[in-house]
């Protein structure tokens, strides 16, 4: 009987205190699909322009047109601003009279050295006869040569005034500032009346336009030195934007430094370039923005997979079989931080656990699935 009791009792115990914990794990299936090995960037990349401009005119003046306001699209060649250009503009009318006089000037005295010329020939005619002396010739020679002179100065002063317009004309067209590229003004930091003053030597002062071509958008970003040989220009690229989160935008990279920057010696870092496939998905986004980029090395296509986490050092996965945990040496492939190729050891289905978060989920625990 006594017996009898403690069999029960041990059996009891069995059940009860001495029965085997039942770990809760989270899990994922073994499926098909893509795998890629990529490469990111180490800290955030940065959204810019290849074209850019910061603008401002070479002079001094008074600001009294600004035809293109903030966000305006602009043409090549279109005015942005213009200075007040009287001085200019009467220095050039001075100039074009001073040319005008000069050319008058000129005629005269050419004219002046034809009749010269003329008269030497009909003196030298006459001295051949017999009629005009000596002195008389000569006199037509040195009369030639005075007049020939003075035409030659005369067109040299045309020369000199005309030089003195192009001048005036280049002061007049530096009261004006145009788009060297057809962009849209990003920045305006000044206003009608304002007086604007250039910046003396070694001095830099603020830009008075920012002008950039939304089409030339590209992001820039630092990736790790152990990986710049990994990389090749062309190779495909995913974008995100801060200020477009949640969206992945197509890419391809189009440069690799030719150097390693060591600014931060214990994070050395080489910068890459990648642009946007459609740049049309560039408008509006600002220069200056963070941005991240993930550069694709290779890709496999419809093949066995499991996340990442599943996948502890080594190659050793738990796999939830019959309630229990078992442990499984796996052969990998690609990986990347959300997947990894499984090439043996796994088979389409099992139930592979994704996290470790207690001591208790080990090998050969019971356990069930815990709902996500």
């Amino acid at each position: 009987m006594v017996v009898g009791l403690v069999i029960v009792a041990v059996v009891a115990l069995r059940l009860t205190v001495f029965k085997p914990r039942v770990v809760s794990v989270r899990v994922a299936k073994v499926t098909r699909g893509a795998v890629e090995e990529t490469v990111s960037n180490t800290r955030a990349g940065t959204v810019k322009a290849r074209l850019r401009a910061k603008l401002s005119p070479q002079v001094g003046g008074l600001v009294v047109a600004l035809p293109h306001r903030k966000g305006s699209w602009v043409k090549k060649g279109d005015l942005l601003l213009k200075l007040d250009d009287r001085t200019q503009r009467a220095q050039l009318d001075v100039a074009l009279k001073r040319l005008a006089a000069s050319r008058k000037q000129a005629a005269d005295a050419c004219f002046a050295a034809d009749l010269a010329a003329k008269e030497l020939v009909r003196t030298e005619g006459l001295f051949a006869k017999g009629i005009a002396s000596d002195q008389q010739l000569d006199m037509g020679r040195t009369e030639r040569d005075r007049t020939r002179a003075a035409c030659e100065a005369a067109r040299a002063g045309i020369a000199e005034a005309q030089a003195g317009v192009d001048s005036a004309r280049v002061a007049v067209s530096l009261t004006e500032l145009r788009a060297p590229f057809a962009g849209v003004v990003a920045d305006l930091t000044t206003e009608l009346g304002e007086w604007i003053t250039p910046a003396p030597p070694g001095v830099p002062i603020p830009p008075v336009i920012d002008l950039l071509d939304p089409s030339s958008i590209y992001v820039s970003a630092p990736i790790d030195e152990v990986d710049s040989e990994r990389v090749s220009v062309g190779q495909e690229v995913r974008l995100s934007v801060d200020s477009r989160r949640g969206e992945h935008f197509p890419g391809h990279l189009v440069r690799i430094a030719p150097f390693v920057e060591d600014k931060l010696e214990q994070n050395r870092t080489v910068t890459v370039e990648a642009e946007f496939n459609d740049p049309s998905v560039t408008q509006g986004l600002l220069p200056g923005t963070s941005a991240d980029m993930e550069i694709v090395l290779a890709r496999r296509q419809d093949v066995l997979r499991v996340p990442a986490s599943a996948v502890a050092e080594g190659g050793n996965v738990l796999v939830l079989r019959n309630g229990r945990l078992e442990e499984r040496k796996v052969r990998t492939g690609l990986a990347n931080w959300q997947y990894v190729q499984v090439l043996d050891g796994l088979r389409l289905g099992e139930a592979v656990v994704t996290a470790r978060d207690s001591t208790a989920v080990k090998a050969g625990a019971r356990a069930r699935a815990r709902n996500p």
